[in-house]
């Protein structure tokens, strides 16, 4: 019988639409949407897959995955294009943040950016006698105001023993607006007998 010199167009739908559908779609759906009958379904998208029944069907399906990884391969100078047409969009449609963000992104890509994130961790059981004490010194040097604070019930004692201004003391609001109201009645009726001399 021998291995076949062309493939079947039932064979060229089948190889693109597991290429164009991976990870959406099993073997066996590529073959029935392919128009493989339903009961040789799995079959069928076996030995289409494999290089010993089908070369020329694994062949074809090589060849589609190799143009679809070229036509979206990233590269540093068509990342760097991409990234300059999308500032340029940005910038035309007056979104300055999104052209900001597109121009930090070509400089990371660039490397002009250098992200560095150091996360440390330590026991107290690893530190020396020493290096505790150092360590514990510090925190109180650094936390003193905090530390240092007086009780709630000895600010208020305190507040308590200061002496009583009288005569100027805080008004209630509403006595304030009726004194205001008073106040400006009386300059109303003073500029009114200036006006009646």
């Amino acid at each position: 019988m021998g291995v076949p010199k062309r493939l079947t167009e039932m064979q060229k739908r089948f190889a693109e639409y597991i290429v164009f559908n991976e990870g959406k779609t099993t073997g066996m759906e590529a073959a029935i949407a392919a128009g493989y009958s339903k009961d040789r379904a799995r079959v069928e998208a076996s030995e289409l897959q494999n290089p010993r029944h089908s070369p020329l069907v694994v062949k074809y399906i090589g060849e589609l995955r190799e143009e679809n990884q070229k036509k979206y391969e990233i590269t540093f100078e068509r990342h760097i294009a991409e990234l300059a047409k999308l500032r340029e969009l940005a910038i035309k449609r007056g979104s300055f943040s999104s052209a900001v963000n597109a121009e930090v992104s070509r400089g990371k890509a660039a490397g002009l950016y250098i992200e560095q994130k150091i996360i440390k961790t330590g026991k107290l059981e690893d530190m020396t006698e020493q290096e505790l004490e150092t360590r514990m010194k510090q925190i109180i040097s650094d936390y003193a105001p905090i530390l240092d604070a007086k009780p709630i019930e000895e600010i208020k004692a305190e507040l308590k023993s200061l002496p009583k201004i009288k005569g100027k003391g805080l008004r209630p609001l509403k006595k304030v607006a009726s004194i205001q109201s008073q106040a400006t009645s009386n300059v109303e009726s003073k500029s009114e007998n200036k006006e009646r001399r």
